[in-house]
């Protein structure tokens, strides 16, 4: 009683009774101002702003993260597929918050037995008779009020959009209406948000039958209370809590956790008409309940039950505030009214009225927390949640691309100084090889040459060998010329070969080994396969040599006439030498007879010419020139040798000479046969073809270290080809590095940039946490 007292002194000493100006020491707002500058119900208007302005972030901070986050994906491997989907999950997370942060309101529930005046305290609240009330059971369907954003009021019910006028609530609600909705059913009434300072401030109401009417009370809880912020139980003071009501409560306390309840024991106007048990009978109330909200639903202290129970008359506040609305006193000071229904009022109209006003601040006080809290702690909480989820993909994508750069750009070194050091030994793998090519051509220029030149002094031996079956007849000797053409040129190749080719092979397939193991030391592991197929996807290299007889024997005419050994030609040709054939002095030529020729001379005239060397030679040619002299002056000339001889020797000696030149004469000409003429025919062919193949052993020689020159510089280019083919994807990779490098740079900065937003949202719903959570505490 003097915690009453003491309270209804203080409001009427001054203080709003509202609480509009209630001080409340919290900090500061985020906007600039502090919550002691406004209402309670403005507190929860001002989190629900600031709420919503937060989560605008958290919303364009999810978005730009998973653009991120895709262009990452798309991109490069730095994201997985596991964090992607998570990041782009919150999306639709963060616009449902929003979502339901717009549509939050402070929900208050009025319920208690039928005509306990719920409606009636509702109406009281909003100042105007809105809900339909009266004695009975009125109420036949529940009934939420909330503010009208366009001014006007009209209601809509639950399974249609059309709006209705809300007079037409009397016919839908009321339970003695034939056109009556479901008691489970629901009807928005809209009422113009400048008419009740509640609606104003985001305040929904919701009327209820009586719980004593239904026995659906689960179906009620699960739909109408689980996002409730206050609880208003009315009860009737001329009564006590009944069972119904306590059931009732119990069973909401169960499915939400300290529900804030409001016990009104309405109808204390009663009372006036026993003053004398006045103070028992509000003690018995007030125990009661203070019993049945700390020790049987355990949702308060014996300090806080106390502060949530109020005795008022909600028939008595509407009637004076519906006075006030006129401009007329609220109450007449001179009338005292001892029965309460008899439409006046009773004595103590001012306590009850004070304390009407008492539970409105004290109901705007604990709904404006409990809503900041129940509405917006959770989804506080949860962007929390969202933003440190999103910060650690961004940690960890800002530390993967951390270390793939610091990878690529290690590797991008290693790759530039494999780059510098590849191309450095292939210059110096270049020179080297040219020249190991140059001194092996010269070897091999060396070789071919000398063996050549001996295969030229052996050819007598291969000319002999030839056994194809020799005739002097023309046509059959060109047909035996072509055939030892060929037989001389392979065989002299033939030799060769045997001779070099197996030792210029091995050497050359060395040098070409050497070429690849030092090549490929300059290629990466994926090419040196291709490297050694080089070598192994070709056939052995083998040296040409090109002698080509038929063509360099073209000139070669045999000459198979048969000349005596011992004729005078062939004696000249003796004592001649090689040019014996024709002898001349000067511009003059003698003919020798013909009867001083050999039988088989078939040469008409020899022409000799004179030697101008050295004076050792006038003899031999003055010897030569009284012979032939003496030719010259046919028979006289004859007879004068013969009579010479014949006085010098005797005519017996030049019969027995004579004698034995003409056997001498005859066996030679007897033996000149086929066998004779195939060996004079080889001979010829030797003499010319030496001398021809010695032309050619410098052109030869040459040409076969020009294969092989050609054969170790294409091996050694196609090396070349290959290192330069991997230089150049060397460089492509360190292009592709250098572009990798500036993305990944790009991408940590940009990650390191989304992680600060992150602790920045995070700060702010801190700060948000301290301002309307930790401060009301």
């Amino acid at each position: 009683m003097a915690a009453y007292i003491n309270r209804t002194v203080s409001l009427m000493s001054g203080d709003d009774p509202v609480g509009r100006g209630t001080s409340m020491a919290v900090g500061p707002m985020g906007d600039g101002q502090s919550l002691h500058d406004s209402s309670s119900l403005q507190i929860f208007i001002k989190a629900k702003k600031k709420i919503n302005d937060i989560f605008v972030e958290i919303e364009d901070y999810v978005l730009d993260s998973v653009t991120y986050v895709q262009s990452l994906q798309r991109e490069r491997s730095i994201v997985n597929s596991d964090d992607a989907a998570k990041v782009e999950s919150y999306i639709a997370k963060a616009k449902g918050i929003r979502d339901v942060l717009t549509r939050n309101h402070m929900k208050v529930a009025f319920f208690g037995r039928t005509s306990n005046g719920k409606s009636t305290v509702i109406n009281a609240m909003l100042h105007d008779k809105i809900l339909p009330s009266g004695i009975g059971h009125t109420t036949h369907c529940f009934l939420q009020v909330e503010g009208s954003e366009s001014g006007e009021s009209y209601l809509v019910t639950e399974d249609s959009t059309e709006k209705q006028n809300v007079k037409s609530i009397g016919q839908l609600a009321h339970a003695l209406c034939k056109e009556k909705l479901g008691e489970n059913q629901l009807v928005h009434i809209y009422w113009p948000k400048d008419k009740c300072v509640l609606l104003r401030d985001d305040v929904v109401f919701v009327d209820s039958p009586g719980i004593d009417v239904s026995p659906n009370l689960d179906e009620w809880i699960d739909r109408y209370c689980q996002d409730a912020d206050v609880f208003v139980l009315v009860a009737n003071a001329e009564s006590t809590l009944m069972l119904t009501e306590k059931n009732f409560f119990h069973k909401v306390s169960t499915r939400l956790s300290k529900p804030n309840i409001f016990i009104l024991n309405n109808r204390w106007d009663a009372s006036a008409t026993e003053p004398e048990f006045l103070d028992q009978v509000r003690a018995q109330h007030m125990e009661r309940a203070v019993d049945f909200l700390v020790k049987e639903l355990k949702v308060c202290t014996q300090k806080e039950a106390h502060e949530r129970i109020f005795f008022v008359s909600a028939r008595e506040a509407l009637q004076a505030r519906l006075q006030e609305q006129k401009g007329l006193p609220a109450h007449s000071e001179n009338k005292t009214i001892t029965h309460p229904y008899s439409g006046g009022l009773a004595d103590g109209f001012h306590n009850r009225y004070f304390e009407f006003q008492d539970f409105e601040r004290k109901f705007e006080d604990c709904i404006s927390k409990s809503a900041v809290r129940t509405k917006f702690q959770q989804h506080s909480q949860q962007g929390k949640l969202i933003v440190a989820d999103v910060r650690t993909v961004m940690d960890r994508t800002y530390d993967r691309a951390q270390q793939l750069r610091t990878e690529k750009a290690e590797s991008k070194k290693e790759l530039h100084e494999k780059l510098n050091f590849t191309e450095q030994q292939l210059l110096l793998l270049t020179q080297e090889m040219k020249d190991k090519i140059r001194q092996m051509v010269e070897d091999v220029e060396q070789k071919v040459s000398k063996a050549l030149s001996e295969e030229i002094r052996r050819l007598a031996v291969l000319v002999d060998e030839f056994s194809l079956p020799f005739h002097p007849e023309q046509l059959v000797l060109n047909g035996y010329k072509k055939e030892l053409h060929v037989y001389v040129e392979n065989g002299m190749g033939s030799n060769l070969r045997s001779r070099l080719s197996a030792a210029l092979a091995m050497n050359i397939e060395n040098s070409q080994r050497e070429m690849t193991e030092r090549m490929s030391v300059l290629l990466p592991a994926d090419k040196k396969q291709v490297s050694l197929n080089v070598l192994s996807r070709r056939e052995p290299f083998e040296i040409l040599y090109r002698l080509n007889c038929e063509n360099l024997c073209a000139d070669f005419h045999e000459d198979l006439e048969f000349r005596f050994s011992w004729g005078l030609t062939s004696i000249i040709s003796r004592f001649a030498g090689k040019k014996a054939d024709s002898l001349a002095l000067t511009n003059y030529t003698q003919r020798i007879p013909r009867d001083l020729l050999s039988p088989s001379d078939s040469l008409d005239v020899t022409h000799l010419k004179l030697p101008s060397n050295s004076t050792e030679d006038w003899t031999s040619i003055a010897s030569r020139i009284a012979m032939a002299s003496i030719g010259s002056q046919g028979t006289v000339g004859g007879l004068l040798v013969a009579g010479f001889m014949l006085k010098t020797v005797g005519w017996r000696v030049i019969l027995v000479t004579g004698a034995i030149y003409g056997c001498i004469y005859l066996y030679e000409r007897l033996t000149w046969t086929n066998k004779a003429k195939e060996r004079q025919f080889k001979q010829q062919y030797i003499n010319h073809t030496t001398k021809k193949l010695r032309q050619i052993v410098d052109l030869t020689s040459a040409n076969c270290s020009h294969q092989v020159q050609q054969e170790l510089s294409s091996t050694f280019a196609r090396l070349c080809h290959l290192v330069d083919g991997a230089t150049n994807d060397m460089d492509a990779e360190i292009k592709t590095l250098a572009k990798e490098i500036r993305q990944l740079e790009e991408a940590a900065s940009s990650s390191k940039l989304l992680r600060n937003k992150a602790n920045y949202i995070t700060k702010e719903l801190e700060i948000f946490d301290d301002v309307y959570f930790k401060l009301q505490n």
